[in-house]
C-alpha cells in the first residue's frame, strides 16, 4: 500500500489522472457533441472516467469493471500528428478504492478486482487494443493519456495492427480534409462488444475478450449541426475489414449487440431541438 501512495504522489507531481465521476457532464461535457454522451449501460459496473493529464481532459471512458475492459472512449479529434508511443501502461486506483486520490499510476499490480492489469496481458497473444488511440492523438501529452488499462480492451494482434490500424488513418484523413478543413469540429467514440470468452481461461483471468471493436465519427458545423458522419463495426479476428455503414446503421447493431432498446451515439442541435437528426 506503502508503494501505491509513492506512486500516487508521483503522478501527482507529474500531473496526471483520470477522475472518476457519476456524472460525465461534471468534469468533461466538452468532449461529447453538444455536451451529450453516448448511452451509458445501466448497472453497478460501469464506471464513468474523464481522462485527464496536466489538469486538461483529452477524452471520457465508459469502463465495465465486471468484464474488465473499456465499454467505449469518447474524444476530439483535432489534427494529425505523429506521437512517440508510451511504453509504460497505467491503471485507476479509484476503481479499486472510490477513497483514493483522482490519479492514474503506473501499472505495477499482479491482481485487481475490478479493472485488467498489465500481467493480464501477458503471453495472451492480445494486443493491449487503444480505444482513443495513439493514431488520432493531437499532442504529446494526448498521446501519453492513451496509455491507461482503462483505454484498452484484448484485440486480436494481426487485426490491430492490419486493418483497424489502417482504419484508424483513414479516419484522420476524412476528417483533417473534410472535416477541420472547414474549421468545424470533429468527435469520434471507439467501443468493443463484450464477447463470450476470457483472455485466459484455464489461468483464472477474468478479462473479456471483445467479439467486435467499433467506431463512429460526426463533424459538427458552427450551428452545432451535424454535416456527416460514418460508422465502422468489425469482428475482433484476422479477418476482413470492418464494415463502412452508417452511424444509424452502427446504432442498431449496438442495440442488438448490447442488447437493449437504444444505443445513441452522438446528439446534435437538431435532436435537442426535437427537429430530426441524430448523427
Amino acid at each position: 500500500m506503502m508503494f501505491l501512495h509513492v506512486m500516487m504522489m508521483a503522478s501527482v507531481l507529474s500531473g496526471g489522472s483520470a477522475e472518476v465521476v457519476s456524472d460525465f457532464r461534471e468534469k468533461c461535457a466538452d468532449i461529447f457533441a453538444n455536451g451529450a454522451p453516448p448511452t451509458i449501460l445501466h448497472g453497478h459496473q460501469y464506471r464513468q472516467i474523464c481522462q485527464t493529464l496536466k489538469n486538461k481532459v483529452y477524452y471520457a471512458t465508459l469502463y465495465d469493471t465486471d468484464n474488465k475492459i473499456s465499454v467505449y472512449s469518447a474524444y476530439k479529434f483535432n489534427k494529425k500528428m505523429k506521437c512517440d508511443r508510451k511504453h509504460i501502461w497505467c491503471i485507476e486506483p479509484q476503481l479499486d478504492n472510490p477513497g483514493e486520490e483522482p490519479n492514474m499510476v503506473p501499472d505495477r499490480s499482479h491482481q485487481s478486482p475490478n479493472q485488467a492489469v498489465s500481467d493480464d496481458y501477458k503471453h495472451s497473444g492480445f494486443d493491449k487494443g487503444h480505444l482513443a488511440p495513439v493514431y488520432l492523438a493531437s499532442s504529446q501529452d494526448c498521446s501519453d493519456a492513451t496509455f491507461t488499462l482503462t483505454n484498452a480492451a484484448p484485440q486480436n494482434l494481426h487485426f490491430n495492427r492490419g486493418k483497424w490500424r489502417i482504419l484508424e488513418e483513414k479516419i484522420a484523413d476524412e476528417l483533417t480534409m473534410q472535416c477541420l478543413s472547414k474549421k468545424n469540429t470533429a468527435y469520434v467514440v471507439t467501443g468493443v462488444v463484450p464477447g463470450k470468452r476470457k483472455i485466459y481461461e484455464k489461468r483464472n483471468v477474468n478479462v473479456n475478450v471483445p467479439s467486435h471493436f467499433w467506431t463512429a465519427y460526426c463533424c459538427l458545423d458552427h450551428n452545432k449541426e451535424c454535416q456527416f458522419s460514418k460508422g465502422f463495426i468489425g469482428r475482433n479476428r484476422n479477418s476482413k475489414a470492418p464494415d463502412n455503414i452508417t452511424v444509424n446503421e452502427l446504432e442498431t447493431r449496438l442495440e442488438n449487440l448490447y442488447k437493449v432498446k437504444s444505443f445513441q451515439l452522438f446528439s446534435t442541435k437538431a435532436f435537442f431541438l426535437s427537429s430530426c437528426i441524430i448523427c
